[in-house]
């Protein structure tokens, strides 16, 4: 079975949900035979690189609230990280634009580091004091503290068009599954899970979603030849 996760690095509830979903998956009795897929999405697409602001700033102007009515969400936001063991600073953070991220995790996943990448970016926004907007050294340390080679990640990072497509084609995909938010979890093309539910949702959903998976139809075509174990038949003359 293949669990896709559509998420963005400034998301704090992408950050919580996937802590919540790890614990679900951790305790399920066929958590080997479940594959993860990580996927890109950008809640801020359009803003530039350089476009960083504080994010009780973002959150004044997009949402409209007052100063003490963000920071109250944060507080929120930082005592339920910590009931699933994850550290959240409260004050002082940034917000910028993720795409040099979304990049970086799809050079990841051909190095078979996507996960990896993935905590040590969440990690780097919620938790560490030096921003990760804006800062190429920053991400090649943090990239390279996930295993991946440093001279590979500042050439992605040099060049804009490096993955840019991988990171469009999933946000495309995203909303043709009709995802306006995240997290978005998608089970098997089957079950869609949205939001940072609590991980009991999880856990049904990953038992509906194993017990309803539809086996193949096998199509008689006759006795075509296959290559199996053993090698492949020879033809005879």
């Amino acid at each position: 079975m293949r669990v896709e996760i559509w998420s963005d690095i400034a998301c704090p509830w992408c950050y919580v949900g996937k802590a919540r979903f790890e614990k679900a998956l951790a305790a399920f009795p066929h958590r080997d035979g479940v594959e993860v897929v990580h996927r890109s999405f950008e809640l801020d697409p359009g803003r530039a690189k350089d476009d960083v602001q504080p994010v009780l700033t973002m959150l004044t102007a997009k949402y409209g609230m007052s100063q003490a009515q963000a920071q109250a969400g944060e507080d929120n936001l930082g005592a339920q990280a910590a009931a699933e063991g994850l550290d959240y600073r409260t004050r002082d953070r940034d917000h910028g634009s993720t795409f040099d991220m979304h990049r970086l995790l799809h050079l990841a996943k051909e190095r078979g580091r996507h996960e990896a990448l993935l905590d040590a970016f969440y990690r780097g926004n919620f938790a560490d004091e030096r921003s990760v907007f804006n800062d190429d050294a920053r991400l090649v340390e943090l990239a390279v503290g996930a295993g991946l080679d440093a001279e590979e990640v500042r050439a992605v990072l040099a060049d804009p068009d490096a993955y840019a497509d991988a990171v469009r084609a999933d946000e495309r995909e995203a909303a043709q599954l009709g995802a306006t938010g995240v997290p978005f979890f998608v089970l098997d093309r089957a079950y869609g899970v949205s939001g940072a539910q609590p991980a009991e949702v999880f856990t049904r959903a990953l038992t509906q979603a194993w017990g309803e998976r539809t086996p193949l139809k096998p199509v008689d075509g006759g006795d075509a030849q296959v290559c199996g174990p053993d090698g492949c038949p020879v033809p005879g003359n």
